[in-house]
């Protein structure tokens, strides 16, 4: 199979719902490792994976190598500083994406608990359809709400929530962004979205979380511990031990 997908991991935002003063949500210990070091891994050992990169705030980069700089020796992936944005930071890590990748992948930090066949099948999709996301239908009563009171209710009939990771073909992408000037999208399928693309909409579960706050955590350790072995296996990091979170 060739190595022909770059993964751009994001964790440059700001975690301002996350609430802690000492650490940013991706960096945060989940059971043995950072939430981080999770994403990553599910990319890392792929066989289709050329290149991992993952994009950090520019006001993290001293503590994040000081903390991480013998695990991303040991990964082998590229730091690349985000922008003022998301889509600034995604921005970014595309200029450092390997001339040679033909798909680029893209996941939040803070989602650690994707599913080795979710990336599979988003794989799949995306090679066929040249666009792909995962997201899972929305079952519960949506209510616009303005100042605490609800001012309509919204027919959930063909709503998803979008999730990552998210496929795209490199050219496209690249395209996309070189074109979408100063505007912002809240994520990359709908910046390809704007620029006329069909992105095709992989079934995913909603327990593919994003952790926004402290209580995710508890969440996201018991789906991790629900998940076969081998999602819980990956390379052994001997740095990550408790000095890392003084």
């Amino acid at each position: 199979m060739a190595r022909d997908i770059s993964v751009i991991i994001a964790a440059a935002g700001q975690s301002r719902r996350f609430g802690d003063k000492n650490f940013k949500k991706p960096f945060v210990r989940l059971d043995q490792k950072a939430v981080w070091l999770f994403s990553v891994e599910r990319f890392q050992n792929r066989n289709d994976v050329r290149q991992v990169i993952i994009v950090i705030a520019p006001e993290d980069q001293e503590d994040f190598m000081s903390r991480f700089g013998p695990n991303v020796a040991i990964l082998g992936i590229d730091v690349v500083l985000g922008g003022t944005e998301r889509a600034d930071s995604v921005e970014n890590g595309l200029a450092r994406v390997d001339p040679e990748s033909r798909y680029i992948v893209i996941h939040d930090a803070a989602r650690p608990c994707v599913s080795d066949e979710e990336i599979d099948s988003l794989i799949v999709a995306g090679r066929k359809h040249g666009s792909a996301i995962l997201a899972s239908p929305v079952n519960a009563t949506i209510k616009t709400v303005v100042d605490q009171v609800v001012t309509e209710t919204v027919p959930r009939g063909g709503k998803w929530m979008a999730q990552t990771p998210q496929f795209f073909g490199a050219k496209l992408l690249k395209a996309a962004f070189a074109n979408r000037g100063k505007w912002q999208p809240t994520d990359e399928s709908e910046l390809m979205e704007r620029a006329g693309h069909k992105v095709h909409v992989v079934t995913a579960s909603p327990l593919n979380i994003k952790i926004t706050t402290h209580r995710d955590l508890k969440l996201a350790s018991a789906i991790l511990k629900s998940m076969p072995t081998k999602h819980l296996d990956g390379p052994i990091h001997p740095f990550a031990d408790d000095n890392m979170w003084r």
